[in-house]
């Protein structure tokens, strides 16, 4: 194993550490409770936003704390679930008056500590928490460790378009709406071309020869549909497009579609790829009114790309258009 650690039980302490370093003006750490909040959190009368779940998909979520996102985000060590009381800490200290939403991805363990923190926020403190759990993974019906779908990249499109919603000053069944608009109408699908070391184990996940693909992954290197013959990029995008399309109607519709890196493919072939699903959702009549192309949701360094997307309409490409100040995602301000 080679990696740009210190000690592999430090790794979340001193990331976090170096998190703060590189962005003292929009965020702040509480290093204890391993928790990343925006520099303003609570905003008077705005709606709370929390996410989070294990390290090493960054830029989620910590990437995506700020104005027009999330007001903290709760770290656990890598691919760890955070606890509860992190939860509930960030929950209290997030609430402005207005109630707090819950972001969480359909993993086990986080939607069962999600569910405790907001009960005990609401028991300790009086907030009101509301939860969406997103499932938009269309490769496999059950996981390792899921109930249902997993929850991926359509929780990164969510948190933007939530974030504008709250930062508008709506209210929480309001933003709640949003959330669960967002994840009815998002689907993804990932494939991995090498497996992620996670830096405890000190060894590679799984194992792929020189000539084979996972489809399907989930972001925790966790097994997909099946291992198939390595191709060429544009066999792959349609192995990744054909099951998104399959499972739901998005013609009619403007879309916002996400190209994105696992962590260990360079951006020249994800453009590549997102060349190759434009050309298919085109040959479909599919109209693509927003992207994004980058690593946004990994798998410390698998090689490999999803795709997310959201069949949107007027509202969601403007709360999409709408500032945000993150480290992860920045335009309009």
């Amino acid at each position: 194993m080679k990696k740009l650690i210190n000690d592999p039980a430090d790794v979340v302490a001193d990331a976090l550490r170096g998190i703060e370093a590189a962005h003292p003006d929009r965020l702040r750490v509480d290093h204890e409770q391993k928790v990343i909040y925006r520099a303003d959190a609570p905003v008077k009368g705005k709606v709370g936003l929390i996410s989070g779940g294990g390290s090493g998909h960054e830029p989620m979520h910590g990437g995506f704390v700020g104005p027009g996102m999330l007001d903290a985000a709760c770290c656990g060590e890598v691919f760890t679930s955070p606890v509860p009381d992190q939860m509930m800490a960030a929950t209290k200290e997030v609430d402005g008056g207005a109630g707090v939403l819950h972001i969480v991805k359909n993993y086990t363990g986080d939607v069962m500590n999600f569910e405790m923190a907001a009960e005990m926020a609401a028991e300790d403190a009086g907030v009101r928490v509301e939860s969406i759990v997103t499932d938009d993974d269309v490769a496999v019906q059950d996981s390792l460790y899921t109930a249902g779908r997993r929850g991926v990249g359509v929780t990164v499109l969510l948190e933007k378009l939530v974030g504008a919603a709250a930062e508008e000053g709506r209210d929480l069944d309001a933003v709640l709406e949003i959330a669960k608009r967002v994840n009815g109408n998002g689907r993804s699908m990932g494939m991995a071309l090498t497996s992620c070391t996670v830096p405890a184990a000190g060894k590679p996940t799984f194992e792929l020869g020189e000539d084979e693909m996972e489809v399907g992954i989930g972001i925790h290197g966790e097994p997909g549909r099946e291992k198939r013959p390595l191709a060429p990029a544009r066999e792959i995008a349609a192995q990744l497009v054909e099951p998104i399309l399959s499972d739901f109607d998005f013609t009619g519709a403007p879309a916002i579609v996400m190209m994105n890196g696992m962590g260990g493919t360079p951006l020249i072939e994800l453009y590549l790829m997102y060349g190759e699903v434009t050309k298919i959702l085109e040959a479909q009549g599919i109209s693509v009114a927003r992207c994004l192309v980058g690593n946004y949701i990994t798998s410390l360094e698998m090689a490999g790309c999803s795709v997310t997307m959201l069949r949107a309409d007027d509202e969601l490409l403007k709360l999409w258009d709408a500032p945000v100040n993150t480290p992860g995602l920045r335009w309009g301000c």
